[in-house]
C-alpha cells in the first residue's frame, strides 16, 4: 500500500494504522478493476452442488489498483463490520478474478483479500436478514466497501434499492466448505426417476379356502383391475418429478441490534498525538478517542462519529483522504 511521506510526528505514529484496520480499503475508483483482474486470469471453472460457479480456487498475489497494494491471505477467523454494495450489470456473464463466470443471479460476492473461494455468511445489521455467499471474485474498490453482492444476495438481503447496507462478514467453516445445514440433500435426476427398471414379478396363484364347519362363507369381493401403470413420455413428466425443484436460498434472520456509523482516522501508541489529532478533526463533527490492545500493545484510536448514515461517512471519509488521511476507513460498532 502507497502511503504518504511522514512530515511530522503525528504523521509518523499514523503508520501503526496498518496493525489496526490493515490494507486502506479506501479507493474511490470505479468498479472498472474488476474487468481488468478477471481478464488475467485462468478459464478453469468448478460449479458447486449449489449451483454456484466457484472457479478455480486459489489465493492470487498482492496486487495494485490505483496506487493501493492489496495482499490476499488466508484468515479463517475473519469476522469484520462494514459497508457493503452490489454490483449486476455490466458485469453479469463475464469472467470473475478466478475465472468462474459471474451470475449475478446467483448466491456470490467479491472481497478483496479473501482466497477464492471462500463461504461466507453476510449479515445485513439493518434487518438482521443473513446469508451464505460464495466470494469468487476481488473488489469492491470504492469507498471502504468491505463486500460487493451479486444482485441476488443484495436482493435477499434487502439493500438493492439503497445500494449499501451496513453489515458483519464472517468466514464459516474454516473458509473450506458451505454450512452444511443448509446444503440440500442429493435427489435423484429425474431421467433416472424415468427410467428405473421394473422389479421382476412372480407368478401368483390364488384360491379360495373352505369356511370352517357350522360357518356360512362370506360373499368373495369383487377384484377392481389396477390403474395403469403411469409411464413418461416425451414432454411429460411423473407428478413426483413434477413436484421437484431446487432449493431455495436460506435466509436467517437475528434481532436487530443497534449500531453506529465511525470513520477512523488513525492509530496511536501516544495518546497525547492521538487528543491532537482528534482536536484537529472536531470540525468534521464528533470525534472520539477509545483504547484498544494490539498484539499487547496499546493503541488509540481516533474516529469521527457516530455519523447518521452512509452517505454522511462517505463524505467525511472523502474530506479525510483529501486532508491526507489515506488509511482512513470506515467502521460499524
Amino acid at each position: 500500500m502507497k502511503k504518504l511521506v511522514p512530515s511530522s510526528g503525528i504523521l509518523a505514529i499514523l503508520a501503526t494504522t496498518l496493525l489496526i484496520g490493515g490494507c486502506s480499503e479506501v479507493n474511490l475508483i470505479s468498479y472498472g478493476a474488476k474487468k481488468y483482474h478477471a481478464s488475467q486470469e485462468k478459464n478453469n471453472s468448478t460449479v458447486s452442488n449449489n449451483g454456484v460457479d466457484r472457479g478455480e480456487p486459489k489465493l492470487g498475489k498482492p496486487y495494485e489498483v490505483a496506487g493501493i497494494w492489496y495482499y490476499p491471505k488466508v484468515d479463517n477467523g475473519y469476522d469484520e463490520t462494514g459497508i457493503a454494495s452490489w454490483y449486476g450489470e455490466p458485469f453479469h456473464g463475464r469472467k470473475t478474478a478466478n475465472g468462474a463466470v459471474y451470475d449475478m443471479h446467483q448466491l456470490t460476492a467479491a472481497h478483496k483479500t479473501l482466497p477464492l473461494p471462500t463461504d461466507v455468511r453476510v449479515t445485513n445489521l439493518e434487518n438482521g436478514r443473513s446469508i451464505i455467499v460464495t466470494v469468487n471474485d476481488r473488489g469492491p474498490f470504492a469507498h471502504s466497501r468491505i463486500i460487493d453482492m451479486s444482485y441476488r444476495g443484495a436482493q435477499l438481503l434487502g439493500m438493492v434499492e439503497k445500494g449499501t447496507a451496513k453489515v458483519r462478514v464472517q468466514v464459516i467453516n474454516g473458509g473450506d466448505n458451505l454450512d452444511q445445514s443448509i446444503i440440500a440433500k442429493p435427489t435423484t435426476p429425474v431421467s433416472e426417476k424415468n427410467n428405473v427398471a421394473a422389479a421382476p414379478q412372480a407368478k401368483i396363484v390364488s384360491g379360495t379356502l373352505a369356511p370352517p364347519p357350522n360357518i356360512k362363507a362370506a360373499p368373495i369381493p369383487k377384484s377392481e383391475p389396477l390403474p395403469a401403470p403411469v409411464t413418461a413420455t416425451s414432454g411429460t413428466q411423473l407428478a413426483s418429478a413434477s413436484a421437484y425443484s431446487a432449493p431455495s436460498p436460506v435466509v436467517s434472520a437475528a434481532p436487530i441490534t443497534e449500531s453506529e456509523i465511525f470513520i477512523q482516522a488513525g492509530a496511536f501508541i501516544d495518546y497525547n498525538n492521538a487528543n491532537i489529532l482528534s482536536a484537529q478533526l472536531s470540525t468534521m463533527g464528533p470525534t472520539k478517542v477509545s483504547q484498544v490492545l494490539v498484539n499487547g500493545q496499546d493503541f488509540y484510536r481516533v474516529r469521527v462519529g457516530p455519523v447518521q448514515d452512509i452517505a454522511r461517512a462517505d463524505q467525511v471519509l472523502e474530506n479525510l483522504i483529501n486532508t491526507g488521511h489515506t488509511d482512513a476507513r470506515i467502521i460499524i460498532e
